[in-house]
């Protein structure tokens, strides 16, 4: 009988059951109960081993077309500078995109308090352009009525959010949220298949400044990676060259990144530095050039539009031109204690809310986004640095108090006391709202909030130790301030508590004192603010579990495995592989007919098969991908399904039968049952193959890829934590659910009774 040959398994009668017995291999997992794995079926693996051979075969046919016409100079100089055309396409795009947005959310933030009398569409910094913010005739509130105007303050507010989640939901459910940790696993090899795509690139760029206009605190530099690999992505796939070349799309996406913090931060280099610590898994010279000349193309663009009309690229840039002392040093350790605090434990409650959210709330994103802005919007509007736009804030945060600047942060007379309390009130109201809302159904970041907490704090600590000077100058640890000089500068303690933030939060180092030195571009503060994020570092490395984008990537069940982390297992690779279910016969005894070939592709999702010597026989004689398989069929698509099909090397070029030897691959990637799990660990991480088999003697008994280690290494991890905390915050949230559902019943029922003397008006029928 024709068949397959099948190990553990016969799904129809193109099986046949092989006599061997592989030993007790990943398919005892109970992927179910394990939340680190959810999502492993949304991607797939890319081999880039078979991507660098595909990609040899076509340079080296390239290399024969050239020399085939004569060397043809003009075919070269093409074929070297057309990757730089398509990485300036899409520097361009990227540098609109982001300039366009900075303009749409300056308006749509300043719409919810007022409107310009010049012209509806012009935000209060344009309106006012000229005149003293405090004075501006051509900026008018709303109403005269204080209490009508922060009724309109939320509804605009409510409105915003609203309309952002609902195009998010109904057209881009992947436009939600950040974006950063499905990328990270992109770029390590797994697809995902319209995560990058033009519907989500609209989607998020619609959205993202809906949602921070709304007051939502949420920020845009995590979603601007997002929509700028989008654009990376997106043109890449319109030429064809780069289409079907992983490696290429890898650079691609790699450098694109680099340009979506660049038009974020106005970093350029910080870009190019973020791709390399956060974003690739393996990071080549060639892309880091590459990630420099398309960050420095989106800059440009963003300059040339000069979106603020100030030759700005971020709001909060500024320049500091006061030098620091040494007595500092403590004071700036605080604030790296702040920062290391503030990032471990944003990142443990915010993974809680998220558990909390999946398990409960996914039918009610909509309704959940609202009431979320709603409680933003309620006290927000009550005070000064919560209900600005979070770069204003950190603009007037970070500023000198001098002759040029005029803010009421600067004015002794408004009551230092109520300014510190402020403050602290705003820290601490960011961190609660950043940890409720990063994880909702909008486009979110959490990298500026991170920063607006940490601005604040520093302005509030700025204050106590000018205070301090002010009232003690003569005291010995200030001998250093000349005098009639400024000693203390509160606005330098808010810039380097916003680096501390910003660190605690994604665990990066260098990317942060570059950010933040090419945001002020005051070069004598590079120390102070590396001895903040060292201090935040050293704090989170020894009490936190890493930046948040890897704490998603574990909690929303990402398949990511982190060539910067070394695997430690003490087993066989025997111990994490997978049976063989489905292996092409090479015997022609067992062939397949045309027909059976078809169901056998239909009825699996496999994206190989080992080619075997027989049923009986499972030596390795292999390996034929579907794509290849797929790509035959469709050259043979007017044969007869009765047809046989040939996998046998030695019967190539048979006319009688369907030829699907010249596509086998003859020496697939195999290691011995008894290698170290933690050896093929590291093929994998260094070599990139997407599949091995293994075999003993010969005897193909399994197959094993990046997937199954994950798998397996999630899985003994479960076995080996106590359940007990897990048990805990699970009985935690279903408490807070029930106490949830008797607020909103009550409420319904009390609104009934009220409006319609009818208690389960709004109540749902029991």
């Amino acid at each position: 009988m024709p068949s397959t040959s099948g190990f553990d398994t016969s799904f129809d009668d193109t099986l046949v059951s092989s006599k061997v017995r592989s030993p007790e291999t990943g398919s005892w997992i109970n992927r179910n109960e394990i939340r680190e794995v959810q999502r492993y079926d949304d991607f797939r693996s890319i081999d880039w081993v078979e991507d660098e051979l595909d990609e040899q075969k076509q340079r080296l046919l390239k290399l024969k077309h050239i020399t085939n016409k004569g060397n043809n100079f003009k075919d070269k100089i093409l074929s070297q500078i057309s990757n730089w055309l398509v990485l300036a396409c899409m520097g361009v795009v990227i540098g609109l995109i982001a300039g366009s947005l900075n303009i749409i959310t300056s308006f749509l933030s300043s719409a919810r308090v007022g409107y310009c009398k010049r012209g509806f569409y012009l935000s209060e910094s344009f309106c006012c352009w000229g005149e003293s913010d405090a004075h501006c005739s051509s900026w008018t509130k709303w109403t005269s009525l204080g209490g009508l105007n922060y009724i309109i303050y939320i509804l605009i507010s409510l409105l915003m959010s609203y309309t952002a989640a609902k195009i998010v939901k109904h057209y881009a459910p992947f436009a939600a949220g950040s974006g950063i940790s499905e990328i990270k696993c992109i770029v390590s090899g797994f697809v995902m298949d319209g995560f990058l795509g033009w519907w989500t690139l609209a989607i998020k760029s619609l959205g993202l400044p809906l949602a921070i206009g709304s007051g939502l605190s949420v920020g845009k530099e995590g979603p601007s990676v997002h929509y700028a690999v989008c654009v990376g992505n997106s043109i890449a796939k319109l030429v064809p060259k780069y289409k079907k070349s992983a490696s290429k799309g890898r650079e691609f996406l790699t450098a694109t990144a680099a340009a979506g913090v660049a038009v974020a931060f106005g970093s350029p280099m910080g870009g190019v530095l973020f791709s390399i610590e956060e974003i690739s898994s393996v990071f080549q010279l060639s892309t880091l050039w590459k990630s420099y000349f398309c960050s420095l193309i989106a800059v440009t663009t963003l300059a040339a539009m000069n979106p603020f009309r100030t030759g700005q690229l971020v709001l909060f840039e500024v320049t500091y031109d006061t030098n620091w002392h040494y007595f500092e040093i403590p004071i700036y350790i605080v604030l790296g204690i702040f920062g290391g605090v503030y990032g471990i434990l944003v990142s443990k409650l915010n993974t809680k809310v998220v558990s909390f959210r999946k398990r409960f709330l996914w039918p009610w994103a909509i309704r959940e986004v609202c009431i979320l802005t709603l409680l933003t919007a309620s006290f927000s509007y009550f005070n000064e640095f919560l209900s600005l736009d979070m770069t204003e804030s950190m603009q007037i945060l970070f500023h000198e108090c001098d002759d040029t600047f005029q803010n009421p942060i600067c004015h002794p007379e408004n009551g230092k006391t109520r300014l510190f309390f402020s403050l602290l009130f705003a820290t601490v109201a960011r961190m609660g709202l950043t940890i409720i809302t990063y994880g909702c159904k909008v486009p979110a970041g959490i990298f500026v909030p991170s920063m607006a907490a940490g601005a604040t704090f520093g302005r509030a600590l700025g204050i106590i130790i000018d205070y301090a000077y002010k009232k003690n100058p003569n005291l010995a640890i200030f001998s250093a301030c000349d005098e009639g000089d400024k000693c203390i500068i509160p606005g330098t303690y808010a810039f380097l508590g916003a680096a501390a933030g910003l660190c605690g939060i994604t665990d990066l180092t260098v990317t942060v004192v570059i950010i933040m030195f090419e945001l002020t571009g005051a070069i004598r503060y590079i120390l102070p603010t590396m001895i903040v994020v060292a201090i935040t570092k050293g704090i989170n490395d020894r009490w936190g579990k890493g930046g948040i984008a890897d704490q998603m990537i574990k909690f929303n069940g990402l398949p990511f495995m982190d060539s910067k982390e070394e695997f430690h297992f003490h087993t066989a690779v025997t111990s994490a592989m997978s049976s063989v279910v489905v292996a092409f016969s090479a015997d022609p005894s067992d062939a397949l007919t045309l027909e059976q070939l078809k169901q056998t592709l239909k009825k699996t999702k496999y994206r190989g098969f080992p080619i075997i010597r027989s049923g009986n026989n499972p030596k390795i004689e292999g390996y034929i991908s579907r794509y290849e398989v797929e790509y035959v069929l469709i050259k043979n698509e007017s044969v007869n399904p009765g047809t046989l099909c040939n996998f046998n090397l030695r019967e190539r070029g048979s006319t009688e039968k369907i030829d699907f030897s010249s596509m086998i691959n003859q020496a697939p990637l195999s290691v011995d049952c008894e290698t170290s799990l933690k050896f093929v660990s590291d093929i994998f991480v260094k070599l990139g193959p997407r599949y091995l088999l293994i075999e003993s003697s010969g005897t193909l008994i399994g197959v094993i890829t990046r997937k199954d280690i994950l798998l397996y290494e999630h899985s003994i991890h479960r076995k080996e934590v106590d359940r007990g905390p897990q048990e805990r915050q699970e009985a935690f949230e279903e408490r807070v659910w029930n106490t949830m559902k008797s607020i909103s019943l009550s409420t319904r029922e009390f609104f009934g009774r009220t409006l319609h003397r009818d208690s389960y008006r709004y109540t749902p029928a029991l």
